[in-house]
């Protein structure tokens, strides 16, 4: 599950990095703070 977990926070922090260079900046701004609470590092809203 962590695994998991870390793919799909990986994945919406590379979207929110593309969407701040594609000049959209509040969208890139949720889409980053989205994958710093699913990471396991941070804190996951699924445990």
């Amino acid at each position: 599950m962590t695994l998991l977990l870390t793919i799909i926070a990986i994945l919406i922090g590379i979207a929110g990095v593309v969407a701040l260079l594609r000049r959209q900046i509040l969208w890139g701004i949720i889409l980053i703070v989205i994958a710093l609470l699913v990471g396991p590092g941070g804190v996951s809203i699924f445990s």
